[in-house]
């Protein structure tokens, strides 16, 4: 016998049937499947004689709505005579999880046999009777269920009955008769009911369950926890197919005799892999969305790598096919299954792109798609992109309005970048020339997350308002901001050699690098600062240094206040006071070797400066001996043996600083500079090549290579180089001076014009250039020209004769020869022992047949007779009277010819018709011969 607890039926079940009436299958299925027996709507006989009764309650709750797979009623079957009554199993109704609401109750482990009225017949007024109790003896199944609930032994009987909604159900086997007239179990053997499987139960139950066996062997199974039926089981009429036991290779087929096979290898192979289908709509809208990714990628590497015009190019293909998705996403799904993590990266990407491509319109416009789609989360900080924007801009209002918009979006949890913005907001503040806010966004800043370019700015922006009392405190703020940088575990405390290697691993990684650029970036700030408030603090700059370096000797960087010293002294410098200068650095000599060495070295190149070369040398040995491996030190000793004229030696200490700093720029251009002397030509030009190679755009290293291949005897390639260093530094009038000089030996005259005719605009006081641009127009018969060059350069040197004369020899071949007399005499004004320019007074008035050439010449006769006299006085004790009156005899007869300083002027063509007969002014018997130019 089967005896079946429902708990969670919600109608009264009848009691037990007599054993002496046969049942239905319908009552064998209701018990196998944990139907309640209400379901089968057969009147229940009447319970036999010393039978307890059973109470009713007063109100039942309506049975559950029966299930969409279950047939919409079922037939009731005859009438069964009652069964007699057989041994319950127990059941125990204080289970977690349960349909139960009253405590928790135990059951007694076994029933009498007995039989109990229908309980559509119980009246509803019955007393409820006490159970009596029961043999001592259990069946297999009660024991089970016994061990796996816990039950109590069987002395609580005395507690009061259980509700009926709780009573058991006592089912019996149907006879074979029944099972042929029972149209329900044809039906269900007909059809596919009892394969389908049930719903899941409405409420969950932790009650764990253990089939329930009886004297005959007869057994089913609970629910299970979950109120999902157990594999096999048969529940409301459908039973439940074997899925957990089929994919393991247990089958029914199994058990008719079957071979085992979990394997399923007599099944042969299995088919082949149904194909994609690439033209469905999902697998191309799968395929473009892959399309945009790998654009969106290619874009970023190349912006990555420089490329910026292909990434601006992918970034427009990807923003493209992603229009091109959307609109397909929207043809076959909703507009919910759009992936707008795509759309916006595939935004974010193309408004980047246009902003390093400085199209900030189009970078502005992508930023607002973005802002103003609700639908993207945390959107709003992409208003600090555009604040960047506006302040590349130089629109400082939007700017800032829009960095106050991105950190209203930014909570207040985002400590970090709430800080960054501010620094924006800042920054623009005082680009704008807003100080005084500027003040304020990095006032908070300091006070809130201090750092060290938030504290660098505040100095500036108290500088630049004059406030001396504050600049000392944010000066002071900015010393107090910690490093963060632990300097002891870069020391290995033991000898294990473990600690050791892991010392030496880690000390020169990129956490090490970091911190070292920090550090850096550190003494920087404080370095400049300092230079920038010392001179303004206090009343002279050397108390405010003074200041500034207590300060800085009372933090961490103490090893800053020696450098501050240092650069004390450089202004003192700076303001040609050379004594202060000298004293300081005299003062730091006795610090440390670091100090000591610098300060020698700048000593060094002082005493240098003032040619005091022996001075020079010696300081240099100090800075030398300090520290050994001081590449200035060592440059500095090889530029004193240099100016001493060993210039071998000096290539020696050029070359151990190198050794030492293969970076020293300026030991290597000394070194160049000194296998130009040595004239090794070759190993100087490989000098300034590699030192090219190091400074591309250095004008001396550019220039030195072109000297160089001049001196090689290579004008092409000097002039090549000279081009470099013009386009470099294009108004620099030594090197067009010199490009016009190598044009000019090449016989370009064109070009060595155009080069000294730049020169001489840049700088019109080189008086070789004016002297070649005037010769230059006097080749070229251009006088009026050329009489403005020398006349500059009378200006430049009003002591030289020459220059006045070539001006007035200039207005004499143009034809203005009234023009040519007065300048003429006013030179012999400044000049008036000037023989030549009474040479052409006396020429000149001749010509023009004035009677002031007699006078000219009267001066000119005795200025020779003086000369004469006093070149004799001068070689009298030289040589002898002979030889001395043949050489005057010869200077006299040298005098008299008539030389041109702009040279012998270019015979005019002939053409006139008739001959010109010169008269001959000068018939005065008082004008000798000699007195005329030839």
């Amino acid at each position: 016998m089967i005896l079946v607890a429902d708990p969670s039926a919600s109608s009264q079940r009848p009691p037990a049937r007599s054993p002496s009436r046969p049942s239905s299958l319908l009552h064998i299925l209701a018990a196998s499947l944990s139907l309640p027996a209400l379901l089968t709507g057969r009147p229940q006989p009447p319970s036999p004689p010393g039978s307890l009764p059973r109470e009713a309650p007063a109100s039942l709750p309506s049975p559950p709505p029966l299930s969409p797979h279950r047939p919409a009623s079922r037939k009731p079957l005859a009438q069964s005579p009652p069964h007699p009554p057989r041994t319950a199993a127990p059941f125990h109704r204080g289970l977690p999880g349960s349909l139960l609401s009253d405590p928790p109750f135990s059951a007694p482990t076994h029933f009498p046999r007995q039989s109990a009225p229908p309980a559509s017949r119980l009246a509803p007024s019955a007393p409820a009777l006490p159970a009596p109790p029961a043999p001592a003896r259990r069946t297999v199944g009660a024991a089970s269920l016994d061990s796996a609930f816990g039950n109590r032994s069987a002395s609580r009987f005395d507690q009061p009955p259980r509700p009926p909604w709780a009573r058991l159900t006592v089912a019996r086997f149907p006879q074979r008769e029944e099972l042929e007239n029972d149209a329900a179990f044809q039906q269900a053997v007909r059809t596919s009911h009892g394969r389908r499987p049930p719903i899941t139960a409405k409420i969950s139950s932790t009650a764990v369950t253990r089939p329930i066996a009886t004297g005959y062997g007869s057994k089913t199974s609970l629910a299970s926890s979950i109120g999902r039926p157990m594999t096999g089981a048969i529940q409301d009429g459908v039973t439940r197919p074997m899925t957990a036991v089929r994919a393991a290779g247990f089958t029914k087929a199994a058990l008719r005799g079957s071979a085992f096979d979990p394997l399923g290898q007599s099944r042969g192979p299995a088919p082949p892999l149904e194909a994609k289908k690439k033209d469905s709509p999902e697998e191309k809208i799968k395929q473009l969305e892959k399309e945009v990714n790998e654009l969106v990628e290619e874009s970023c590497i190349a912006s990555s790598c420089g490329d910026l015009k292909l990434a601006l190019e992918k970034a427009k293909d990807a923003g493209r096919k992603e229009r091109v998705l959307v609109r397909q996403r929207e043809q076959v799904t909703t507009p919910e299954n759009i992936n707008l993590d795509l759309t916006y990266s595939v935004l974010f990407n193309l408004a980047s792109q246009y902003s390093v491509n400085e199209m900030y319109a189009e970078a502005l416009n992508t930023y607002q798609v973005i802002v103003k789609n609700k639908m993207f989360s945390n959107a709003g900080i992409l208003k600090m992109n555009m604040g960047n924007i506006y302040l590349k801009q130089r629109n400082y209002s939007k700017a800032i309005k829009f960095y106050r918009m991105a950190l209203d979006q930014v909570p207040s949890v985002n400590k970090q970048m709430r800080i960054k913005i501010m620094q924006n907001i800042g920054v623009t503040f005082i680009q704008a020339g807003q100080y005084s806010d500027a003040i304020n966004s990095y006032e908070h800043i300091m006070s809130m997350a201090p750092n060290l370019k938030a504290g660098y700015n505040l100095t500036i922006c108290y500088f630049a308002v004059g406030d001396r009392e504050k600049m000392k405190k944010a000066f002071q703020k900015l010393i107090a901001v910690p490093l963060e940088i632990d300097e002891d575990k870069y020391i290995s405390p033991s000898d294990d050699p473990h600690t050791n290697l892991v010392t030496e691993a880690i000390k020169n990684d990129h956490l090490r690098q970091m911190e070292r650029e920090r550090k850096a970036m550190a003494e920087k700030y404080i370095m400049t600062s300092a230079k920038l408030i010392a001179p303004v603090i206090e009343t002279s700059f050397a108390a405010g240094y003074d200041w500034c370096v207590e300060v800085v000797k009372a933090s961490q960087y103490v090893e800053l206040a020696n450098d501050l010293e240092i650069n004390k002294a450089v202004t003192y410098l700076r303001q040609k006071d050379y004594n202060q200068a000298v004293e300081i650095l005299k003062m730091l000599e006795k610090k440390d070797s670091r100090v000591k060495s610098a300060a020698a070295t700048n000593l060094s190149a002082l005493y240098y400066m003032g040619k005091d070369f022996a001075q020079a040398s010696s300081y240099a040995d100090i800075a030398v001996n300090s520290d050994r491996y001081n590449p200035a030190a060592l440059t500095n000793k090889g530029n004193t043996v240099f100016a001493n004229g060993d210039y071998e030696k000096a290539a020696e200490f050029y070359k151990e600083a190198l050794r030492n700093d293969s970076s020293c720029t300026e030991a290597l251009y000394n070194i160049g500079l000194t296998y130009e002397k040595l004239n090794r030509l070759d190993e100087a030009l490989d000098c300034f090549l590699k030192l090219h190679a190091i400074l591309r755009n250095s004008a001396e290293v550019l220039y030195q290579i072109a000297n160089i291949y001049e001196l090689m005897e290579n004008p092409s390639q000097a002039i090549e180089w000279l081009m470099q260093v013009v386009s470099v530094v294009p108004t620099d009038p030594q090197v067009l001076s010199k490009l016009g000089e190598l044009y000019d030996h090449e016989g370009d005259k064109s070009q060595a014009f155009q080069y000294y005719y730049e020169s001489y605009r840049y700088f019109p006081c080189n008086i070789e250039v004016i002297e070649w641009l005037g010769a230059y127009y006097i080749d070229t018969q251009f006088w009026e020209k050329a009489i403005q060059y020398f006349e500059r350069a009378s200006l430049i040197q009003p002591t030289q004769v020459k220059w006045q004369l070539m001006v007035a020899s200039c207005f004499r071949r143009s034809g203005n020869y009234q023009k040519a007399l007065d300048t003429y005499k006013d030179t012999h004004r400044k000049f008036p022992e000037n023989v030549e320019c009474l040479r052409f007074l006396v020429r000149l008035c001749t010509d023009l047949g004035l009677k002031d050439a007699q006078e000219y010449a009267r001066k000119l006769k005795r200025l020779e007779k003086m000369k004469e006299i006093r070149e004799q006085r001068i070689k009298s004790g030289r040589d002898g009277s002979g030889g001395s009156r043949g050489k005057r005899e010869g200077s006299a007869s040298g005098d008299a010819s008539y030389v041109d300083p702009l040279g012998p002027q270019i015979e005019r063509p002939k053409t006139a018709a008739k001959k010109r007969i010169d008269e001959d002014d000068f018939a005065d018997e008082e004008l000798g011969d000699d007195l005329l130019p030839e």
